[in-house]
This record gives C-alpha cells, structure tokens and sequence, in this order.
C-alpha cells in the first residue's frame, strides 16, 4: 500500500508520539479544547468510551453493585481527614476559592477521586450489619492537575468508573478487591483484545492510603507498559479516619474494611497503541461502534444504491453496520475507514450484484474475501469473531517478544538500551533498590504478578537474597 494512501499519519517508526497524536486527531476522536491539557470528545470517540461503559456496567451490576453520583466539589475539612491520602493527591488537586463574587469561607476541591464523600456517606447510613455490604459505583468526570498531558493517556479532566465498597470483614474486602480486578482484566482481553498481567503494586507505587494496590498491565506496541486498571484494598484505614462503625451480631462496634477500584478513558489510549498500525487505528469489533461498513461501488448505477440499503438492513441484526451512500470516490471511503479502524468493510458494485456475492476487507490482516450473498448471515458474525481473536493473539505474541528476564543490574540496563518493553526481575522488597533502579534506568516497577516464578535467588539491584518476581518497564 502507498504511501499516499497513509500521507496524513507520520510511521510508528519515525515518530510513535506523533503517530498516536495524528491517530487520535485524523480518526475523528478528539479535538483540543482552549484549556491546556483538555480535551473535546468527538461522537467517534465518545461512541468507542459508550460501548466500553455498556460492557463494564453490566459486568459491574452483575456482580451486585448499585450506581449512585456523587457531588463534584468536596471540602477541604474532609479531604483532609486522611493523612496519606490527602498527602498523595495534593500536588494535583485543584481548588475553587471564590463563589459568585464572594471568596468562599473553606476552599472547594474539583474531585480528583471520591473516596471521602463515600466515606461521609458510608457514615450517615451504615449503622448494623444488616447494612452491609454495601457496593456502590459511579460513573463520573475527575479533574487532576497534571503537568505533561496526553489526550486518553493523561488529561486533566477524564471520565472513568469508580467503584466503592463496604464490608464487615477484611477478608469479604479482599475478595472485592480481587473480584473487580478479575472484571477489569475481563473487559480488557475479551472486549478490547489487550492482553494484561495481574498483580500488586508494590508499596511505592499503591494508591495513597490504601492496604493494597492490585493492578492490571499492559503493553503498548512501542514497549512501554500502562496501567489499565487498579482496584485498591483499603482494610479498616479509612472507616477509622471517618468513623464508620456498625453493630455486629453480638451487639459490638465494628469498624467496615473497604475497597475501591476505577476504570478510565485511558483505556482507549491503550486500545490505540496496542492495536494501531502505520494505517490508524485498529478497532476490536466488540468495542467498535461501527463493526462493518457498507461502501457501495458505483452507486450512480441503477440499483446499487438500493441493494446496499438492503443489505445494510438485512445484515443490522448480526451487527453494527453503517453505509456511506456519499458521493465520495470509494478510494476515499477505503482510507477513511482504514484511518478509524472498523474491523470490517463490504464493498457491492454492479458486478457483484449480478454474480451474487460482495467483497468482504478485514481491517487486521488486509485481506479481501468474496462471499456469496446467502453466506453473509453467517460469515460476518465468523469473521468478525477472527478479527477479535487475531487481535488479542497478536497482541499477546508482541507482548512475549518484548518481555525479557534480567538478573543484574547491568543487565537489566543493556535490555532497556537495546529495547523497550517488559523485563521479568527478582527484587529483594526494599525501597531504596526500587529507588535505584528507576533513577539509573527509567523503567519503575509495574507489578508482583500473582504468578510467581524465581528467575533467580538474587535481587535484581543489591544482589541481596530475593523471593519478590517483578514486572518491570518504563511506562505511560
């Protein structure tokens, strides 16, 4: 394929961080707002972050969860009641400080995450254990100042989920905790085709004022990992900071242990440098919200334009399926749903017609496939399922070509040189080792895997004996 065909996309190659900037803007997902690192949603990309949510959401309400909203602003009295937390997120919160033409009498937080006001809320109606669990969820806008912005990557306002949850027992909360990680990893392999490891954050990288940090990773086509999804284990910490206590069978108080845990719209960040090529995006078709596009050739000929409608109709119950009826050159069409990724195109002209069949192009591999008209009902809903798999396959052989093991130092220094992407190392649990290593290297720890294997006895750093398996990368 000609260069031509792709004038508007630089190659990954070149230049991976304008290839994802030219992906995000020529494909119709967003557009720059006046305000620094915002961003605008455009249809397309807000229909790929709707069909992501559809299938979140259900996951999230199966598994017995309630959706509630929370308010936007959060004082500054209650922000404050948990040390660590407060503490983690202060370099990024951003502050109202004047209503009207008034000066407020306390500070306003813009929500950066909502642990507090479920706190306050848990309090006020959470009294026996009858009461509990309790496992609520919202899906909200979140604000962080942050300094370098990207757009889905890192913004300084994003939509996500955020899940929280009550119980009586740590234990039941750390079964929580697990069960939401397990739905994250779901979502990402099954709908999004990205493969994930599962693990815990060490104790660096967990959530400020958290027990546990578990983590979902991925990796990115250029090698760097990115945290998909988090789901944090809190224990008692911050029923002890807000004083939310229930009465036990035996007439005791106790306090609840909690957990909470979040998705965003990074995660269509993710879904672009994973699966993207030198072309533009590249859907999966569960996520996409157009799975087969419908390019008539030839449409001025008498009927070409009616048995496409047709088709589009006959084949709207076994897909998303759209049309482009513009007066476009189809060359024109071909490139434009290349750029946006839909996992399938069918093209019909006159000649089609009068042999019975259409022409079927898969967005993954490229290849056109002649299928006879009583056959469609069953190939699409089959070939559409190929798609999804090669996608996931694919991205899971990458991600096994770019994991490597380093015993030394040295070693793992000499990999990152070389190449990005996942280094398997020992880590003897010490802080300072986990310090050195990012400041010599870059690559920060990612997760400890919940599938363990001893590479070697030594830690990665000191040489100290070892028995921690890390994940380790320079990461989004």
């Amino acid at each position: 394929m000609g260069k031509e065909f792709v004038k508007d996309i630089t190659a990954m190659d070149v230049d991976f961080a304008q290839w994802y900037t030219d992906v995000v803007t020529k494909a119709d997902l967003i557009d720059y707002s006046s305000v620094r690192g915002s961003m605008i949603i455009r249809p397309y990309g807000y229909a790929l972050w709707e069909n992501i949510k559809q299938e979140l959401d259900a996951r999230i309400k199966e598994t017995g969860h309630e959706n509630v909203y929370m308010p936007l602003f959060i004082p500054e009295s209650l922000l404050q009641k948990e040390k660590d937390h407060v503490e983690g997120f202060a370099p990024e919160v951003a502050w109202v400080t004047q209503g009207g033409s008034e000066p407020l009498a306390e500070r306003l937080v813009v929500r950066p995450t909502s642990e507090v006001l479920f706190c306050e809320h848990y309090k006020n109606i959470i009294h026996s254990y009858r009461d509990l669990p309790k496992l609520y969820n919202q899906w909200a806008n979140v604000v962080r100042w942050e300094k370098t912005t990207r757009p889905f990557l890192r913004t300084l306002e994003f939509l996500w989920q955020e899940g929280h949850t009550a119980h009586a027992t740590d234990e039941e909360a750390l079964q929580e905790t697990i069960k939401m990680l397990n739905v994250y990893a779901d979502v990402c392999e099954n709908v999004l085709a990205i493969p994930v490891v599962k693990g815990q954050k060490t104790e660096k990288e967990k959530f400020a004022g958290a027990k546990f940090t578990y983590t979902i990773e991925s990796l990115m086509h250029d090698g760097k990992a990115l945290q998909a999804g988090t789901s944090h284990h809190f224990g008692d910490g911050f029923a002890k900071a807000f004083g939310i206590q229930y009465t036990d069978k035996d007439g005791k108080l106790q306090y609840v242990h909690q957990t909470s845990w979040g998705f965003t719209t990074r995660i269509i960040g993710a879904m672009i440098m994973v699966h993207g090529d030198d072309r533009g995006l590249v859907v999966p078709p569960k996520a996409a919200p157009v799975q087969l596009m419908i390019v008539p050739i030839a449409q001025h000929k008498e009927g070409v334009f009616d048995f496409a409608y047709d088709l589009k109709e006959r084949l709207s119950g076994i897909a998303r399926v759209d049309i482009d009826a513009s007066d476009k050159k189809p060359g024109w069409k071909f490139n434009e749903y290349e750029m946006k990724g839909i996992p399938l195109r069918l093209e019909v002209g006159p000649k089609d017609i009068e042999q019975g069949h259409v022409i079927l192009a898969r967005r993954d591999t490229g290849e056109k496939i002649t299928v006879p008209l009583e056959d469609l009902e069953t190939k699409v809903p089959a070939i559409l399922e190929q798609i999804q798999q090669n996608l996931f396959d694919r991205a899971k052989q990458h991600r096994e070509n770019k994991t490597s093991i380093a015993k030394d130092l040295l070693e793992l220094e000499n990999i990152l040189e070389k190449e990005q992407g996942f280094i398997k190392a020992m880590w003897c649990g010490d802080r300072e080792c986990e310090d050195n290593i990012k400041e010599e290297t870059g690559a920060t720890s990612r997760c400890m895997p919940f599938d363990q294997e001893a590479v070697s006895d030594k830690c990665v750093c000191c040489g100290r004996k070892a028995d921690k398996l890390v994940y380790w990368a320079k990461a989004y």
